[in-house]
């Protein structure tokens, strides 16, 4: 069996990109399968690379816990896969998923997350702290933001000459690779047909 997969994302939707990839490239030894994608912004290019994908989708209210958890329910969801989503996840949910709720922070936690650092304010933030290195972090998800256990991080440097967004590009690069693997490896521990949704 393999588990059964929700991403949530807000934006443009690269990551959930390369793990649809990674996980048609690993082909049946993949643990884990998208079955949903949901977004607070009905306008989220991450919808369409769903829809272009056979993917269902939806459009959600990012405050509506019991609503997301009906959606879960609905389509089975063992495990919950934040991509690029820049909501707070109601405590409903992470109560609900706890320890089945994952996220991807484009840098060091917790020294460079909290609220309001995502995107480029993230690297802008690692560049006025003058560190050598910064890295993709990926993290269980609970009611705080980026507050959660961290699963795995991996460090990329800082060039004297970089800026936000050339940083930026070169840290997404990074969250491409690891990001679907630590996702297929947690997916390897639900992928027992036993959802507890």
């Amino acid at each position: 069996m393999t588990a059964r997969i929700a991403v949530l994302a807000s934006g443009g939707g690269s990551n959930l990109q390369a793990i649809l990839d990674h996980f048609a490239a690993l082909g049946p030894t993949r643990a884990g399968v998208v079955v949903l994608v949901a977004s607070n912004k009905p306008d989220a290019l991450a919808l369409h690379r769903a829809k272009r994908a056979g993917i269902p989708t939806h459009h959600i209210d990012a405050n509506d816990g019991e609503g997301i958890l009906a959606l879960f329910r609905h389509h089975g969801i063992d495990l919950v896969v934040l991509a690029g989503y820049l909501k707070l996840v109601p405590h409903e949910v992470t109560e609900r998923y706890r320890g089945r709720v994952i996220n991807v922070h484009p840098g060091p936690l917790p020294q460079f997350g909290g609220p309001g650092m995502y995107g480029t304010k993230v690297h802008a933030a690692v560049l006025a702290a003058g560190v050598p290195t910064t890295g993709v972090t990926v993290h269980f998800v609970d009611e705080r933001y980026d507050q959660g256990s961290i699963i795995a991080h991996w460090p990329v440097p800082v060039h004297p000459d970089d800026s936000a967004e050339s940083l930026a590009a070169r840290v997404l690069r990074v969250e491409h690779i690891v990001y679907p693997r630590v996702v297929d490896m947690l997916a390897a521990t639900f992928a027992t047909g036993l959802s507890t949704t």
